[in-house]
């Protein structure tokens, strides 16, 4: 799933409340912390993170992309050593999921 630049920018506006809870620090992206991502993401579906000083590896548009493949979510922003992650969660309630705008696009 694609995010429009509508879709993006709702995203960035909620991730401004929210606080980090990942870290990716000198032992990089490894099984748990793709694991724990993976249950944020389908608690929470919008995460931010972090890139810590003594990781040397990953920059974080390159941390932010990997764990996005690693568990199947889109990258909404990334801005010097933070990121935010999006994916929409299929164990919430429909009503209390994130209720993205249509991109712009008019319906026929």
């Amino acid at each position: 799933m694609d995010l429009t630049s509508k879709q993006r920018a709702q995203l960035r506006g909620l991730a401004n409340g929210i606080d980090t809870i990942l870290q990716i620090g000198k032992d990089g992206i490894g099984e748990n912390l793709v694991k724990q991502a993976d249950d944020a993401l389908e608690a929470r579906e919008l995460i931010k993170g972090r890139v810590l000083d003594n990781n040397l590896d990953y920059d974080a548009r390159r941390a932010a992309e990997e764990l996005a493949r690693a568990t199947r979510s889109e990258v909404v922003q990334v801005i010097g050593t933070k990121f935010v992650l999006y994916r929409e969660s299929h164990s919430k309630p429909r009503e209390k999921r994130i209720q993205l705008a249509n991109g712009g696009r008019k319906k026929p």
